[in-house]
């Protein structure tokens, strides 16, 4: 399962990931990680999630990003949910025409793992192809 988190910077996405993030901790049975750029979830967010900064390992691009998921996983079988907080900073990639291939990646790694992927995009979501919208958190 992937779902999207998506509007402009200020419409409250974080907010509502930080929600969903603290939530799963106690529905998930497995790890629940928070990939993000910089450190801005560190006071917000349940001690129990594992909370990873990507400018530290030098995630530059949407592939960089696929080979730094599939690590994590490597690593840990157990994870149970991934969230990932305002892609374009993430894969340093602001290019909307680039989410939508990662996402259909991500649902194929989802379905094959059995990880949960919820995602924020700070972008206009009139923009929003169809392949993104059946992704929205909202979405049926």
């Amino acid at each position: 399962m992937v779902k999207l988190i998506m509007g402009l910077k200020g419409t409250g996405k974080t907010k509502q990931m930080i929600d969903l993030v603290n939530d799963a901790v106690g529905k998930e049975s497995g790890s629940v990680i928070c990939i993000e750029r910089g450190k801005k979830l560190t006071y917000d967010i349940n001690y129990k999630v594992r909370l990873v900064d990507s400018s530290h390992y030098s995630v530059d691009s949407y592939m960089m990003l696929k080979g730094f998921i599939c690590g994590l996983y490597a690593g840990n079988f157990d994870i149970s949910h991934i969230f990932i907080d305002s892609i374009y900073k993430v894969a340093n990639n602001t290019s909307l025409d680039e989410v939508a291939p990662f996402l259909e990646w991500l649902e194929a790694f989802s379905k094959e793992n059995e990880v949960k992927f919820t995602i924020t995009v700070s972008d206009d979501i009139t923009c929003a192809t169809e392949e993104l919208k059946r992704f929205f958190v909202n979405a049926s």
